[in-house]
């Protein structure tokens, strides 16, 4: 019964205004509301006074309280009675445990305690206590009365006491803390530079997976529809900011590998794109392939320095190829005496190396 007295007293304030303007049956119904719910010596006090002096008659009515209202008075008493009550009708359902725990974190004396934790708590036993309580206090999950301002106190004492300045700050002064429940001014300089809501959807990717939407700002909810369309844009424009150097990057690369001319030949065995006219050189007669345009810019010497390019490149190539195919070649020997394997052994005997063959006449042929 101890967790519905917030409660009752609210129901007994709305029965002693509705006193006070001459609202005797708004009255009686909270009242009675507020002794079903927690009972007071103040509410039966009341009760007693409306019972001594009765109902006033209203808008022409004959009756008294103990008597029989008259039909007109029933269905203006009926009305009147689903005008003043449908705001409880909207108000959502909540656990006793709910509001215990609200209660609770209502009474901490600091940031620690709203937590759980102790006061050398590492970052990641703060991270674990800050989903749990955050989870369970959100205000579209817990619908207890303080619940926001309990979830806004979780939040902000998870902001301070994750930032490492703000936390020394905070231990070093000791019992001059504000009571860390309350927003505002109260609070010092210990408020957080993040609010609770952002601070939430950092960790829980966009918003409780029920959200319906509702910032949460001194006690009060409003709609953030407008705000997260600007962070939408504001988000779009800074992604575009960040990316811009990589497509500056890439621009200037594209554009440097149209600037660079292109060489003269290619040593592929075949014809291909702006290389189709086929030439030998003149000393060891290594193929190579040009443009249409060749003969025109390579002659005499130029030509000559050209083709002993061409033949160093394509020796260079020939070194490269040979070290390759020995190496599959000892490779095969190897798999073939580890394994005992006979046939690969006599493959790998057969195999050839063709660009090892090759070289080796060429060097042949410049020493001889």
């Amino acid at each position: 019964m101890e967790v519905n007295r917030d409660e009752a007293e609210r129901c007994i304030d709305i029965a002693t205004e509705a006193l006070t303007n001459d609202q005797p049956e708004k009255a009686q119904r909270f009242l009675d509301k507020a002794q079903r719910l927690f009972p007071t010596e103040k509410a039966k006090a009341l009760q007693d006074l409306i019972a001594r002096n009765g109902f006033k008659p209203r808008h022409g009515g004959h009756s008294h309280f103990n008597g029989t209202p008259g039909p007109r008075q029933r269905q203006t008493t009926c009305q009147e009675t689903r005008h003043e009550e449908k705001p409880s009708e909207n108000l959502k359902p909540y656990t006793a445990d709910q509001l215990e725990a609200v209660q609770r974190i209502k009474q901490c004396k600091d940031f620690y305690e709203i937590l759980g934790v102790q006061k050398d708590a590492p970052e990641d036993e703060l991270k674990r206590s800050y989903r749990k309580l955050a989870l369970k206090f959100h205000p579209d999950k817990n619908h207890a009365p303080g619940a926001t301002e309990a979830f806004k106190a979780i939040g902000n004492a998870y902001a301070v006491l994750s930032n490492a300045n703000k936390r020394r700050q905070y231990d070093q002064c000791g019992e001059e803390r504000r009571h860390p429940s309350r927003q505002g001014q109260d609070d010092g300089n210990f408020e957080a530079d993040i609010s609770p809501e952002d601070l939430f959807n950092m960790f829980f990717g966009g918003g409780y997976p029920a959200s319906n939407g509702h910032a949460y700002t001194n006690g009060r909810m409003r709609y953030q529809r407008a705000e997260r369309r600007e962070r939408q844009r504001d988000g779009g424009l800074a992604l575009f900011v960040q990316v811009m150097p990589i497509l500056i990057l890439v621009i200037v690369s594209a554009l440097s590998q149209i600037m660079v001319n292109s060489p003269a030949y290619s040593l592929s065995f075949r014809p291909s794109a702006g290389y189709t006219q086929k030439r030998l050189t003149e000393n060891l007669k290594v193929p190579y392939y040009v443009g249409e345009q060749f003969s025109r810019e390579f002659t005499g010497v130029n030509l000559k320095n050209l083709e002993r390019t061409v033949e160093d490149d394509y020796i260079s190539n020939l070194r490269n190829n040979c070290w390759k195919e020995k190496q599959q070649k000892e490779g095969m020997l190897y798999r073939a005496r580890y394994f005992g394997d006979t046939d690969l052994y006599q493959r790998a005997q057969r195999a050839r190396t063709p660009s090892c063959a090759k070289l080796s006449e060429i060097t042949a042929s410049a020493h001889g």
